[in-house]
C-alpha cells in the first residue's frame, strides 16, 4: 500500500489487514506507556487545508505513540495566504525531513493530484477530500462495527450479511462513500437514506438500496445505523432550498428515541461527528447506551497508527 487515497481502493485481504492491524495497535492502550518505538526518526507531515479536529488530532496522537515525529500544517496563517502553492508548501514538508503526508483539503481528487504529481517521493494518506473520500473514517467505522456485531472472534472476519443504514446528507458527505465502498468489500448489505435533495445524481448506479423514508429503513432490523451531519458550509442558509425547515427535517430523517426503541436490540448508533444535536439526531438518542460515537473517535487513533505503520513499513522495504 503505496499510498491510500480512497477506501475503495482496498480489497479485502487489504482491508482486513488494516482491520487486524488497528486490533493490535488497541492492545496498546492497556499498558502503562502506550508508545510503541515503530516509526522512531520517521517524520510525518500533517497537512490540512480544511478546518478539523478529530481527525487532524486523531492523526497526530497516532503518529506520537508510533513514536514519529509531526510537522503540522495548518492552512490558517500559513504562507499561504501569500499566495504559496500546494506544490511549493509540500516541497517545502518534504525538504524539512517529512517521510509520508496526511492531507485534508476542500477540494474532490486533491490527495490523488499529490500523490501522483511528481512533486514529492512519499505516501500520500487522504485525510478527506471534498465530498469525494475519507478513507480512515470508514476505516474506523468498519473497525467498530467489526467489535460490536461480529465478536471476540474477528480477527480476519469481514462484516459479510451485516445490514448497515447511513441516513441523511449523502449528496455532500466523502464519508458515506467512503463507507459504502468499505462496507461493501467487507460484505455488508447497505441501504441510504435521505430525501430525494440529498441524494446524488446517478446514484441508482451505486451498490446499495436506496430509500427517501428512514421509518420503512428502521423496519428492517440493521445492524448498524449511521447519522450523517448535516454539512451546512456546504449549503446556502438554513437548509439551503434542500429541505424546508430543520425542523421538517428533523421530523422526517432524525433519529430520536421513539425511532431508537423500534430498532432491534443489537442495533449499534454511529455518527462520523460533529453532531447537530436537534437536527440529524437528538440530545437524547445521542447519549444513550447504544450509542459508539466516542468508540469511533477512540478507535480512529488505532486505525490511524495501523495506517501509518502499514504504508511505511511498506514505504521502507520497498
Amino acid at each position: 500500500m503505496k499510498h491510500l487515497l480512497s477506501a475503495g481502493e482496498l480489497d479485502l485481504a487489504e482491508a482486513l489487514t488494516i482491520l487486524d492491524t488497528a486490533e493490535t495497535m488497541r492492545d496498546t492502550n492497556k499498558r502503562s506507556i502506550r508508545k510503541l518505538p515503530a516509526l522512531a526518526g520517521r517524520t510525518i507531515a500533517i497537512m490540512f487545508f480544511e478546518d478539523s479536529t478529530r481527525t487532524r488530532l486523531s492523526f497526530e496522537a497516532a503518529a506520537k505513540r508510533l513514536s514519529a515525529d509531526v510537522l503540522n500544517f495548518s492552512a490558517k496563517g500559513s504562507s499561504l495566504s501569500k499566495g504559496e502553492s500546494l506544490k511549493d508548501t509540500a516541497q517545502t514538508l518534504a525538504a524539512m525531513g517529512a517521510e509520508a503526508f496526511v492531507m485534508r483539503h476542500s477540494a474532490s481528487g486533491a490527495a490523488h493530484r499529490l500523490a501522483h504529481s511528481g512533486w514529492i517521493d512519499a505516501p500520500v494518506i487522504n485525510g478527506g477530500d471534498g465530498t469525494h473520500q475519507h478513507p480512515t473514517q470508514a476505516l474506523l467505522d468498519a473497525f467498530t462495527m467489526r467489535r460490536h456485531l461480529v465478536g471476540a472472534d474477528r480477527l480476519g472476519q469481514d462484516l459479510a450479511g451485516k445490514k448497515i443504514v447511513i441516513v441523511g446528507d449523502i449528496l455532500h458527505s466523502r464519508v458515506a462513500r467512503s463507507n459504502l465502498d468499505l462496507l461493501t468489500t467487507l460484505g455488508a448489505e447497505v441501504t441510504l437514506v435521505a430525501p430525494p435533495t440529498l441524494l446524488p445524481v446517478g446514484i441508482e448506479g451505486w451498490n446499495a438500496t436506496i430509500r427517501y423514508s428512514l421509518d420503512e429503513a428502521i423496519e428492517d432490523g440493521p445492524d448498524g445505523i449511521m447519522m450523517l451531519r448535516v454539512q451546512h458550509e456546504r449549503m446556502t442558509g438554513a437548509g439551503g432550498g434542500f429541505f424546508p425547515s430543520p425542523e421538517e427535517y428533523h421530523r422526517l430523517y432524525g433519529l430520536n428515541m421513539e425511532r431508537m426503541n423500534r430498532l432491534p436490540d443489537h442495533t449499534i448508533l454511529l455518527h462520523p461527528g460533529p453532531m447537530n444535536r436537534g437536527l440529524e439526531i437528538s440530545a437524547e438518542a445521542a447519549d444513550q447506551d447504544r450509542s459508539v460515537v466516542l468508540e469511533q473517535v477512540e478507535n480512529g487513533v488505532y486505525i490511524r497508527m495501523a495506517v501509518l505503520y502499514l504504508t511505511l513499513a511498506n514505504e521502507a522495504a520497498a
